[in-house]
């Protein structure tokens, strides 16, 4: 079964930053729609970023909106999250899922929608 690989999660106080990490060696990224999703404990998995196939058009959750941006480096085959101005409502573990269909796009409309999640990367927001 393909995996996406997570990383950069961390502890960081309110107000910090990280940038997080997508990535495979299974799959071509850029031609398949690419979510970042978060489960905070006790919550279920929500959706926050999402970065189109092709044209690399974004979309966020709106708690996100002008703190979170997405990208994608196609040479390096890896997504990323970064997150600016953390609060203690961004803690929860982190993952990224990969549009089940070929050349998808955003908007997240169902996170059944995405598949290949990785193991996750854990992210908490504290002072």
């Amino acid at each position: 079964q393909l995996q996406l690989v997570e990383s950069g999660g961390g502890m960081v106080q309110p107000g910090g930053s990280l940038r997080l990490s997508c990535t495979t060696s299974e799959f071509t990224l850029e031609y398949y729609a690419i979510g970042w999703f978060r489960q905070a404990p006790g919550k279920e998995r929500e959706g926050v970023s999402c970065i189109s196939s092709n044209d690399g058009g974004t979309d966020y959750a709106d708690s996100v909106k002008g703190r979170f941006t997405i990208s994608r480096d196609d040479e390096k085959n890896t997504v990323y999250l970064q997150m600016n101005s953390l609060k203690p409502e961004d803690t929860g573990t982190y993952y990224c899922g990969a549009h089940k269909m070929y050349e998808s796009e955003c908007p997240i409309q169902s996170i059944d929608d995405f598949d290949a999640w990785g193991k996750g990367t854990l992210v908490t927001v504290s002072s």
